[in-house]
């Protein structure tokens, strides 16, 4: 089968070809090595910024610098301001990889690579499915993501669906009579993996469990699942391989840096230490010891467009006590889940859903900080929000028809401007709360 992925990637002005090779030669250093390089990769990356990112300069207070710890943390509030305003010298909104984070946390903001670190983070992904006999080129994937509904938005997603060889289900909707569709789609055409946002997910294992079905009696051809973007359970997981009668694969990543962590051949969740540097921190960001649960703030350490730098993305986890400078463990993550909407038709609906409502709410001035989504009856949602101004009447009936358009008709939205929003325990703040018992 002709490579079409890679040829996809190549025709964007992404350079796989040589990031392939870059990440051959990372993969090549020893062991024992390995500390050193990868000291020296940070030492780089950070001289870099400190030299030809003027906020990053503004941001740290100085332009070079002597000890690793001394540079301050950097969140995502750092990033709420234009994203020209944020670039290294040489790169523009143009020339670069430009896409906005999910919010998930509460915190949304546009972002950038350049091209040669994004090509890198898709070369690190191949060998990563590659684990599990997955081919970007020739593997069908079955897609559990949502899809945006513009008519532009949509047709530039099925591109891609074609080009990467996948097949997109839509998550707006799984109630029974649309995951029928999906188990007859199954039935239909030779699937190798599924890959998609685990609540989505785990809902199409419980109804294949209430029809007493597992999936690879009706797809022999499925390998493997592999899950993302939200909290994988224990009993999830033992659920969804029962049901789909293949391996589970738990992945951890974020799209502003890269994947984190992919579940290996052994079971152990293990770190991208290829082109990122995780660590483990305190409330006074003293960095932990393998074992003790902290703060996970990575370091990209091939984005020279766009700063990340010893960035908190927000979520709490331990590294496993046997892990080594090149191959790391993570061996807990500490929240990443997301609720499930249930509506007034029986809709239902997963908390990710509002990943999309968010690009409504998003906009490149930074003037919405936070927002969290919680539904507070079965056809009412409150929107509670931190911003410099107040959204205007426009911008909330925009909102409202973003939220209408993904769920559904007859629902009742209150907005809610707020100084601050509450978090819990861990410091997160989940994007969508259902309040419905």
């Amino acid at each position: 089968m002709f490579n079409f992925f890679n040829l996809s990637l190549k025709l964007n002005g992404f350079p796989i070809k040589e990031s392939t090779t870059e990440l051959e030669k990372i993969l090549s250093v020893s062991e024992i090595d390995y500390g050193n390089y990868i000291n020296q990769k940070k030492k780089e990356i950070v001289e870099y910024h400190l030299k030809h990112n003027k906020s990053y300069q503004a941001f740290v207070g100085k332009t070079s610098f002597a000890n690793w710890s001394e540079l301050p943390v950097m969140t995502k509030k750092e990033f709420q301001k234009p994203l020209k305003d944020r670039l290294s010298e040489g790169y523009s909104p143009s020339n670069v990889y430009v896409n906005k984070t999910s919010g998930s946390s509460g915190d949304p903001f546009i972002f950038a690579k350049d091209k040669f670190c994004h090509a890198l983070t898709w070369a690190n992904n191949i060998r990563c499915f590659g684990w599990f006999g997955i081919n970007f080129n020739t593997s069908l994937q079955a897609r559990f993501y949502g899809i945006p509904f513009d008519f532009i938005g949509k047709k530039k997603e099925r591109i891609k669906d074609l080009l990467g060889n996948r097949y997109r289900f839509t998550i707006f909707n799984l109630s029974d009579d649309v995951l029928e569709k999906v188990l007859i789609k199954f039935k239909n055409k030779k699937f190798d993996y599924i890959n998609g946002y685990t609540s989505s997910v785990v809902l199409f294992a419980k109804f294949l469990q209430k029809k007493s079905i597992v999936l690879t009696t009706v797809c022999p051809t499925l390998k493997c699942c592999i899950v993302t973007s939200e909290m994988l359970f224990d009993d999830d997981k033992m659920l969804l391989e029962k049901q789909f009668g293949v391996p589970v694969i738990n992945e951890y990543g974020a799209s502003e840096l890269d994947l984190i962590a992919f579940q290996n051949q052994e079971g152990d969740w293990q770190l991208n230490s290829e082109t990122l540097f995780v660590e483990i921190l305190d409330e006074e960001n003293n960095v932990l010891p393998n074992g003790k649960e902290g703060r996970i703030v990575i370091t990209s350490l091939y984005n020279k467009a766009h700063p990340f730098i010893r960035y908190d993305i927000g979520d709490v986890g331990i590294l496993d006590e046997k892990s080594t400078s090149k191959k790391r463990i993570l061996k807990k993550l500490i929240g990443r889940t997301n609720d499930i909407a249930i509506l007034p038709s029986g809709k239902k609906s997963p908390g990710l859903t509002f990943y999309y409502v968010t690009k409504s709410i998003i906009e490149d001035d930074g003037n919405v900080k936070e927002f969290v989504i919680k539904q507070t009856k079965i056809d009412t949602f409150n929107i509670e929000y931190v911003s410099e101004f107040e959204l205007t009447k426009l911008q909330i009936q925009q909102i409202e028809k973003a939220i209408t358009t993904y769920l559904e008709n007859g629902l009742t939205f209150s907005f809610i401007r707020n100084e601050k929003l509450e978090r819990s325990k861990s410091g997160k703040l989940k994007q969508f709360v259902s309040l419905i018992k």
